[in-house]
């Protein structure tokens, strides 16, 4: 099964979350994909998060996680024991989304999307100092990412598999092209090429 979690004011529209969900129903596998659409509140997306996987065993769950939605699922897979692929991972979000506080708007639609200053400290109980087992990780994260460090994201994940992108972007444009190595570190077979 893969729980993606996709990023900040984003949603199951995002084309990460699309594509991946694309090629698990060209598998036959649409029912083994989960992609919520995730509360601004990091409490909230957690319990969320949790609750879908509930009674799911370790290790048939993979969890996905793309920007802040990356932060989540490395705290998801520190405290389940599952697999969890970080696709340029938000490694510290709490200095990064302090100037996000307030009203604006999600992506991929006009609804509102507000970020309350509380949030960051639900932020902050999330965070994973260090990955207890990095063999359980698989880190993309590129060069060209205008939004985060792609170097911060290397180092927080030393010793997971890693694919350093050269180039590209924060939302990995190209992600079609590692898509059938994020659902082999997955577990899923049969990839579709």
């Amino acid at each position: 099964m893969i729980l993606y979690l996709h990023g900040f004011r984003s949603s199951p529209l995002s084309m990460k979350a699309r594509l991946t969900g694309e090629r698990m129903a060209q598998l036959g596998r649409s029912a083994d994909f989960i992609c919520p659409q995730l509360p601004a509140s990091p409490k909230l997306a957690m319990e969320l998060a949790f609750g879908l996987v509930a009674g799911v065993p370790a290790a048939a769950l993979t969890i996905v996680g793309s920007s802040l939605g990356g932060y989540y699922a490395t705290w998801m897979a520190e405290q389940l024991g599952c697999r969890a692929v970080v696709l340029n991972p938000a490694v510290v979000p709490m200095l990064d989304l302090d100037q996000h506080v307030g009203v604006s708007t999600a992506y991929h639609s006009d609804q509102p999307f507000e970020f309350k200053r509380e949030y960051i400290e639900e932020l902050r109980a999330l965070a994973v100092p260090r990955v207890t087992q990095p063999a359980r990780y698989f880190l993309i994260a590129c060069t060209g990412d205008e939004v985060l460090d792609y170097r911060d994201m290397v180092a927080h994940y030393a010793g997971a598999k890693q694919k350093v992108v050269p180039g590209s972007d924060h939302a990995i444009s190209e992600y079609a092209d590692y898509l059938g190595e994020v659902l082999e570190f997955c577990g899923i077979a049969g990839d579709i090429r």
